[in-house]
């Protein structure tokens, strides 16, 4: 039963390569040995290819999967990472010390204790280094991290901190220019200390976390998170400086959410594994998942702005539609009313406008449609886990499955 689901799943993968799984499943039926030999000659091509492919990969985990699952307790993926979300917040608040009083006070503002939100970013960066502990190739398992397991995890986190205050110094920014009275359930920093003070403390959390970096002398990893900051500034430029064409275009929204929102998280993890000595399909797969993790969870950021309150969301709610932002679910009710468009065109100055709008995207499907979208993104994010090559270590599992969590609370929470 376990191997005719996992090739059912395989079936749409194999038929573009014109094979046809229900042969295979004959040949197992009529109790024929399915070694690596006979599945490559009824695939035809070659066994090398098959093999890099994850296709018996896929069977494995997912009998393994399918035979656990019933038996399998629900995980809280933060739980499994509180100790060391408890260090990383120490050495976060340690690491933005500055020798002037009030530049400190502004840095550390949201690294306190009581509003240093739910560290979701460090979290997930955490469970991916747990989920990629696997024997690495021969060429690199010969070297420096193979033997030094401990220095490596502490390099990962390492990465989660330097997440973490790229994400904070990007919510400094975005705060003056959003103009936000509240963050976190608490007043914005711009709004308690000051637009100037509020950008001078992002500027210096982002040059904490590029000595942070420095010290992993890993150019790789520093190209990426240094293309990360340029994404953040790229995103938000493009939300600032739109064509009425672009404002109502679902691809340039994709493309800014990306760079705003799912770069930060689709490097990080890309990083996690490069430090772990991975290499080829690995970082790319720990990519995919933090590209669409993100994308997801902005997905339900957006519909969550029209039907969270502020006390839920710890900041206004309508807040991006009153600044004239349009997000994915006007962008879907737009197609159903074509009428809205005009409204988008005008920017919202009128609150009048607001309301109109609002009255359209009730009776549209524009919520239920982008949080459909979303779920294809989370869908995504844990086909990227499923693609990892299989491990029967239990810590493993449990990261991986942790992971594949995170997907379903970001696409059903209210908050």
């Amino acid at each position: 039963m376990y191997l005719r689901r996992a090739l059912r799943s395989l079936s749409s993968r194999t038929r573009f390569f014109g094979w046809r799984p229900e042969s295979f499943l004959m040949e197992a039926r009529a109790g024929t040995l399915l070694t690596s030999s006979s599945i490559s000659k009824a695939l035809g091509f070659r066994e090398s290819f098959f093999w890099g492919s994850h296709g018996l990969h896929d069977i494995r985990y997912q009998i393994d999967q399918e035979r656990n699952s019933p038996a399998e307790e629900p995980l809280d993926p933060f739980s499994l990472v509180a100790d060391e979300l408890f260090i990383i917040a120490n050495r976060l608040r340690a690491m933005v010390v500055a020798e002037v009083p009030k530049l400190e006070s502004a840095a550390e503002y949201f690294f306190k204790m009581g509003v240093e939100g739910k560290r979701f970013r460090p979290t997930v960066l955490l469970l991916m280094a747990s989920a990629l502990n696997m024997p690495l190739p021969h060429s690199v398992a010969d070297g420096v991290f193979h033997s030094l397991p401990n220095e490596l995890r502490s390099r990962q986190q390492c990465i989660a901190e330097i997440t973490e205050m790229i994400h904070v110094a990007s919510l400094l920014h975005d705060d003056v220019l959003d103009d936000a009275e509240t963050r976190r359930g608490v007043g914005s920093l711009n709004f308690v200390m000051g637009n100037k003070l509020a950008v001078l403390a992002g500027d210096f959390l982002l040059s904490r976390a590029c000595v942070a970096l420095a010290s992993l002398k890993n150019t790789e990893v520093v190209s990426l998170l240094a293309t990360v900051v340029e994404h953040l500034v790229t995103g938000e430029t493009m939300q600032m400086s739109t064509t009425s064409e672009q404002r109502c275009s679902m691809e340039y929204y994709l493309q800014k959410t990306y760079y705003k929102t799912a770069s930060l998280i689709s490097n990080s993890c890309k990083a996690i594994a490069l430090l772990a000595g991975q290499t080829a399909e690995v970082p790319m797969l720990a990519y995919e998942y933090g590209r669409n993790l993100g994308l997801a969870f902005q997905l339900i950021d957006d519909v969550l702005d029209f039907t969270g309150t502020s006390a839920s969301l710890g900041k206004g709610s309508l807040s991006d539609i009153r600044h004239g932002i349009i997000t994915a679910p006007i962008l879907f009710a737009i197609e159903e009313f074509p009428q809205l468009r005009e409204l988008v065109e005008r920017g919202f100055d009128n609150p009048e406008d607001v309301d109109v709008a609002l009255d359209y995207l009730g009776k549209s499907r524009g919520i239920q449609r982008t949080k459909e979208l979303a779920q294809e993104h989370a869908n995504r994010a844990v086909k990227a886990i499923e693609a990892l090559p299989y491990s029967d270590d239990e810590d493993i599992q449990t990261s991986r499955r942790a992971l594949v969590d995170l997907t379903h609370r970001v696409v059903t929470r209210t908050k």
